[in-house]
């Protein structure tokens, strides 16, 4: 295998460039070479790389991907070509492949592989679903150790997955499954904004803490004309994807040019009193109108010393995950003058912040949207049927509340509602359908 691959790269040097003595030397092929044998040579790897290339074989010419290995399974390779493509899915999988500890996934396409040298003709690898999805054999590459297979599943599609050996679970994890956006996907034709790290935050309405946070800048804003502003809670988890989707958004018109603004929570530093049950849940789960005080008084007024933001509510949004959801419809509820938009991933709508009375937290929002007059704001809420039940409540039931009670109220609300748990997978997969949502009438 080595030295085929010592072949391929020395054929595709060839195909492009003359060859040296020196090249040939760094492959390892000879150590000298006459030039005369060198132009053969040359000749005779150029027609063998056409013919390799024209058969779909790999041997590092191509990446292979979840949808390509579907393909060249399914061509049943043989002889070297299944060598070299037991090769390229040792490659794909790394050290995994000997624990089938991992899947690779492309979309809705997942791959599974396994090495298993000491399988004997009786045993049945296949990979079973919890989700009653049919059972996936793995089909052996050529005469190698590798077993692989590749399957589509449905949009929506959440569950584990087994690797079997017989009746011996080898691997297995949670697959969480959902469409892809194009916009989620990055783009060269259209302009892409700047993601700025600050210096880190020293807050005094969270006195003795400090935090990092990011402004990310769209390239379509303009000095003499200020800008929308979204912030995001725990926003170190969204910087790789969020300035992605805003960038498509906006050249699409699907979202107006808006300023992101991504925070963590604050770290405690020495002199602190630690309160609640550690800084992050203080400052998320506490219902109160410290967190909208600590974005309106300090973090808002630090961005608009170099950028220009808009003041109206709805031209300003929120949003967060998990106990970050809970944060951000708290500054909405509190201050529906000035945030009117919420963007809710797994909210904890629960009595994570149990006060001094042990039932202060969020999970009397449900009926304070019930009992209070309506305000002025618009939620996009996420949640999964297997996401937490522990002591501090029910998330899938409480985001069913919110939600109920959100349309008992009249609110403008959206509610998608899937199959996975505590992550951040179904949110960042619905991102875009959230944000064209939340904007969708905005004007100017």
């Amino acid at each position: 295998m080595e030295c085929t691959h010592h072949y391929a790269q020395f054929a595709l040097h060839s195909a492009r460039s003359q060859i040296s003595e020196r090249y040939v030397i760094r492959m390892g092929l000879v150590a000298t070479m006459p030039t005369r044998w060198l132009r053969a040579l040359r000749a005779t790897f150029a027609v063998g790389l056409l013919a390799f290339s024209l058969n779909a074989s790999f041997a590092q010419v191509t990446a292979l991907t979840p949808k390509i290995l579907e393909k060249e399974l399914a061509r049943q390779p043989t002889g070297q070509d299944a060598e070299m493509l037991a090769g390229s899915v040792r490659a794909l999988f790394g050290k995994s492949i000997t624990t089938g500890a991992m899947r690779k996934q492309d979309g809705l396409t997942l791959a599974f592989a396994i090495e298993a040298a000491r399988v004997t003709s009786s045993d049945r690898i296949r990979v079973s679903f919890s989700d009653g999805h049919p059972d996936l054999p793995l089909n052996r590459i050529g005469g190698s150790g590798i077993y692989a297979a590749v399957v589509t599943m449905p949009d929506f599609a959440a569950g584990r997955w087994s690797i079997m050996l017989g009746n011996e679970i080898a691997a297995g994890g949670d697959y969480e499954l959902y469409k892809v956006d194009p916009a989620s996907l990055p783009r060269t034709d259209v302009p892409h904004g700047k993601l700025a790290q600050q210096s880190k935050f020293r807050s005094s309405v969270f006195p003795f803490t400090e935090r990092d946070w990011w402004i990310y800048v769209p390239a379509q804003y303009k000095a003499d004309q200020p800008a929308c502003v979204m912030v995001f809670q725990d926003g170190g988890a969204y910087i790789g994807s969020v300035p992605t989707v805003v960038d498509n958004l906006i050249a699409a018109g699907e979202m107006p040019v808006t300023v992101c603004i991504f925070i963590q929570p604050g770290n405690l530093l020495p002199g602190g009193t630690p309160q609640g049950n550690n800084q992050r849940s203080f400052e998320y789960d506490t219902v109160s109108d410290q967190y909208a005080r600590f974005l309106l008084e300090e973090i808002l007024p630090e961005v608009e010393k170099t950028v220009k933001l808009k003041h109206d509510a709805a031209s300003r949004a929120i949003a967060g995950l998990s106990s970050g959801a809970s944060c951000a419809f708290t500054v909405a509820w509190y201050k529906p003058d000035q945030f009117s938009k919420v963007l809710s991933w797994i909210g904890s709508y629960t009595d994570l912040a149990a006060g001094k009375t042990g039932i202060e937290g969020a999970h009397n929002y449900p009926f304070l949207i019930r009992r209070a007059d309506k305000k002025p704001i618009r939620v996009f809420l996420q949640d999964g049927d297997h996401d937490l039940d522990n002591p501090y409540g029910n998330w899938p039931l409480a985001n069913q509340q919110m939600a109920a009670a959100l349309k008992f109220k009249g609110y403008d609300y959206e509610f998608v509602y899937g199959h996975g748990g505590h992550s951040g997978v179904m949110g960042t997969a619905y991102l875009p359908v959230s944000l064209r949502w939340l904007w969708r009438d905005y004007k100017p």
